[in-house]
């Protein structure tokens, strides 16, 4: 009877380690979210110049913040950290152009473009200094405004941007980049054929990352074709895939692949120079370099190099660089590290 107990136990215990997996992997995003409603956050929409730029405030508890998310995600990729900060500062959290709720329009598609925008909506919509902090290619946003907005712009956090990885020539340098491979060579290839129309189903069959897995891929696609077929306009969340492995699709249902393809093309940065951009940021700013890592076939799993991280410290006058073992998203992984960097820059 003893050894029946033991099993009956261990099969609970089981299926409920099981469920909760499950949960989390479904519901971690919406349960994150909530939390940030609860705090104070609430989604708003401006025109600016003529193009529409949706974005989430929180309670004024303090000096104006900026949060520019990477490529593929929305304003509520920060979720997890937005009930933290808002309890010091006024958060505003945009989504790009080509994301979430904000204009969808290649013509807005370049830096300065997006640059411009945000300038205005600082004037518009914020209407006092602020302190700026971009992740990945929001990194390159946020030093933009920085180096354009200089007046107003207090301090920059700039968390794991791709500087000097970043152009259609650093990403293909040889040995190649992460986010080429994964991202902007499987956009380019799916706005080049019409026998898949979501844009989640065919990253799943062809994502490099996926392929790393092995036969697990055409289960991921699997998964995700089924997904998509029953809600076609929702978000990415399966149900045995751990969280954090498909977080990037949990934003495509509202993301532009067009935006994208400006960098693959390059026209992204047309009219700007990324050492010039740098060099001309005077605010206090801290570099939030993630681990740098390379693939077994030696591509570059991060952002950029530590010779691209180097360089950045050298041309940013007021710069600290701060290393953290961590993947690309930071604010995601170590949100209570973030937090610190932004409160750096800020005090």
């Amino acid at each position: 009877m003893a050894v029946g107990i033991v099993v009956v136990v261990a099969i609970a215990a089981a299926a409920i380690a099981l469920a909760v997996y499950v949960d989390g992997n479904r519901h971690g995003e919406e349960r994150d979210l909530a939390k940030a409603q609860a705090a104070g956050f609430m989604e708003h929409q401006a025109a600016i110049d003529g193009a529409t730029v949706n974005y989430a405030e929180g309670p004024n508890n303090g000096p104006a913040v900026l949060l520019v998310h990477g490529q593929g995600m929305q304003w509520e990729d920060y979720a997890r950290v937005l009930p933290d900060l808002a309890t010091r500062y006024h958060v505003f959290a945009v989504d790009c152009f080509g994301h979430g709720e904000s204009a969808h329009d290649p013509a807005l598609y370049s830096l300065n473009a997006q640059g411009a925008a945000l300038k205005a909506f600082a004037t518009q919509v914020i209407g006092e200094p602020y302190a700026v902090s971009g992740h990945s290619s929001g990194g390159i946003i946020a030093a933009w405004l920085a180096a354009n907005d200089a007046e107003r712009v207090t301090g920059c956090l700039l968390e794991d941007p791709p500087f000097f990885h970043v152009t259609p020539e650093e990403m293909q340098a040889p040995p190649g980049c992460f986010a080429w491979k994964d991202g902007f060579e499987v956009t380019h290839a799916f706005l080049n054929q019409d026998e898949v129309d979501d844009y989640a189903v065919y990253y799943a069959q062809h994502s490099y990352l996926f392929g790393l897995f092995g036969g697990l891929q055409p289960r991921i696609a699997e998964w995700t074709a089924a997904e998509r077929a029953v809600n076609p306009t929702g978000h990415v969340t399966l149900s045995w895939v751990p969280r954090d492995w498909v977080r990037g699709m949990y934003f495509f249902d509202a993301f532009d692949p067009r935006f994208s393809e400006a960098f693959y093309t390059g026209t992204f940065f047309v009219d700007v120079d990324q050492v010039d951009l740098l060099a001309r940021i005077e605010c206090p700013t801290v570099y939030l370099k993630a681990e740098t890592n390379y693939g077994e076939d030696g591509l570059l799993y991060a952002a950029n190099t530590d010779e691209d991280a180097a360089h950045v410290q050298e041309l940013v006058r007021d710069c600290e660089t701060v290393r953290i073992k961590s993947g690309h998203d930071i604010h995601f992984e170590h949100p209570m590290e973030f937090a610190a960097a932004l409160d750096q820059v800020t005090s």
